[in-house]
């Protein structure tokens, strides 16, 4: 992907606008998650209720402050063992998150991806963006820039065409109860790996330097 397109892409999130984008699951659509002008018209694009979250990606941990009001103790280990990856983690929201991001929840779903399209964006931002499923709401999250845009034509403002993404799996999200975690939802990375102590990582990743 070249690097003028990496740019617009940038451009077009500060700005407001909308765009799409392959990550290590499905394509997902970003904007700034502290702009309410712009997610509501991200709900407004999915025809999703407002009273559903908005998952966010980070490039790296130190972002993670700009969203949570707090890290759960629980979450260490696995996110030393599994970010970047497919796991979603719900933290308590800041404050002055917007509502609309949280579904007013007060609380937000977070993750790093390791697809490398959607790390270069993020690195590139320098902030967090949201990175929901790329579809109409009820209907299946597209798989390739070219299932992107025959659903949302010009509604989307730039689709980064990074190839076909894996599919098949969303992330797996999980949050925290009395201290320990809970499977909100069974996605890529089976729940019971995360409650495995034996500090086993995914195959093919390097142990943290």
């Amino acid at each position: 992907m070249p690097d003028a397109a990496i740019r617009e892409a940038v451009r077009i999130i500060r700005t407001g606008g909308v765009i799409a984008f392959a990550t290590e699951t499905y394509y997902g659509l970003g904007v700034d998650p502290f702009n309410r002008e712009a997610l509501a018209r991200l709900f407004a694009i999915k025809g999703r209720q407002q009273l559903k979250p908005i998952l966010v990606l980070v490039s790296d941990r130190s972002q993670i402050d700009r969203l949570a009001a707090s890290v759960p103790p629980s979450y260490l280990s696995v996110m030393d063992r599994f970010w970047p990856g497919p796991l979603t983690l719900v933290f308590p929201a800041r404050a002055d998150v917007p509502g609309l991001l949280t579904g007013n929840t007060g609380t937000v779903g977070i993750r790093q991806s390791p697809h490398p399209g959607a790390a270069r964006l993020l690195d590139c931002l320098g902030a967090p963006l949201t990175a929901t499923s790329a579809n109409r709401s009820g209907a299946a999250p597209a798989s390739t820039a070219a299932e992107v845009e025959a659903v949302f034509g010009h509604d989307v403002d730039l689709v980064l065409d990074h190839g076909p993404t894996p599919g098949n799996l969303p992330s797996t999200l999980v949050g925290e109860r009395n201290g320990r975690l809970v499977c909100l939802r069974e996605g890529a990375i089976p729940f019971s790996r995360l409650q495995d102590k034996g500090g086993l990582r995914p195959p093919g990743r390097p142990s943290p330097g």
